[in-house]
């Protein structure tokens, strides 16, 4: 397999990138490598603004100790489902995740309902856990998304645009490359390529601009869990827009639907319902102790 990456119109060219290190002769997955890194800044940065706003940052390193394992859960079950047919006849290679196959959603959904239940049984503020633990959430999934580019995958259609990226036909899988991009296949030094958006380039730069505003909102919430439903706008407008480039998509049970795209209107059109009807409340509780 040819390991060579380029983003031509950058005049980058990355020669030799593995997806796997060896150490002390165990082949360890850089996917594995960028998950665990973005799992545990996600937890560093929770603890953090915990600590800056005022709580206890055990708090959350104890929420992170079920949430982490129950999120990955998640995600590979969310995959798995919208992925049947590539698992149901060797159901052993549901439990190898060394190439990838994580869900977002499943995992953010998971995550959700473990941090209600979490709050519930230690009595805290929900929206309060939501609003500092989102913050270790989405930086986890910038850092997370860069697991893609290792695994050369969650990428889009062909396109020539400055962000370009040119992969060997021989380094993905088959299912993912269209009849464009086999249009506009290189031939560079003997190898063939196809040139793609780098979707998951996209959602992490993305991301970061919703962390920032996140951050800087949080001095300014009107109350807790907003900035929690920040987060849920912010990245469900953007991977509606991102899912729709790719190629990959998990589709609703044989139908054209995309089941990320729905999820991500339903999650932000949600988030802005919640937000008006929280203010609403806020405002009618306010008055009512006037």
């Amino acid at each position: 397999m040819t390991t060579n990456i380029n983003f031509p119109n950058l005049g980058i060219h990355l020669k030799n990138v593995g997806q796997t290190i060896s150490v002390f002769g165990f082949e360890i997955a850089y996917y594995g490598i960028i998950i665990g890194l973005g799992v545990l800044a996600g937890i560093a940065i929770a603890a953090f603004l915990a600590k800056k706003t005022g709580q206890d940052p055990d708090t959350y390193y104890d929420l992170a100790l079920w949430a982490v394992v129950l999120s990955v859960i998640g995600a590979r079950i969310y995959y798995v489902i919208f992925s049947w047919d590539s698992y149901k006849d060797d159901l052993l290679s549901i439990f190898n995740i060394r190439q990838g196959g994580l869900a977002i959603y499943g995992g953010v959904i998971t995550a959700i309902i473990t941090v209600f239940v979490f709050a519930k049984k230690k009595k805290v503020s929900f929206g309060l856990l939501t609003d500092t633990a989102g913050a270790g959430l989405i930086l986890g999934q910038i850092i997370g998304r860069w697991g893609n580019f290792f695994n050369r995958e969650a990428f889009g259609d062909y396109t020539d645009s400055l962000f370009a990226m040119q992969l060997p036909v021989d380094a993905v899988r088959y299912s993912d490359i269209t009849d464009k991009m086999m249009e506009h296949v290189e031939i560079i030094e003997g190898v063939r390529y196809v040139q793609v958006h780098p979707t998951f380039l996209y959602e992490s730069l993305w991301n970061v601009c919703i962390l920032a505003i996140m951050l800087w909102w949080t001095k300014r919430k009107q109350f807790d869990g907003q900035v929690f439903l920040i987060y849920l706008f912010g990245y469900g407008i953007g991977r509606f827009w991102i899912e729709g480039l790719r190629t990959d998509s998990l589709m609703l049970f044989g139908t054209g639907l995309r089941v990320s795209q729905a999820l991500a209107l339903a999650m932000a059109i949600g988030s802005v319902a919640l937000n008006i009807f929280l203010l609403k409340k806020k405002k009618v509780e306010e008055i009512q102790e006037k």
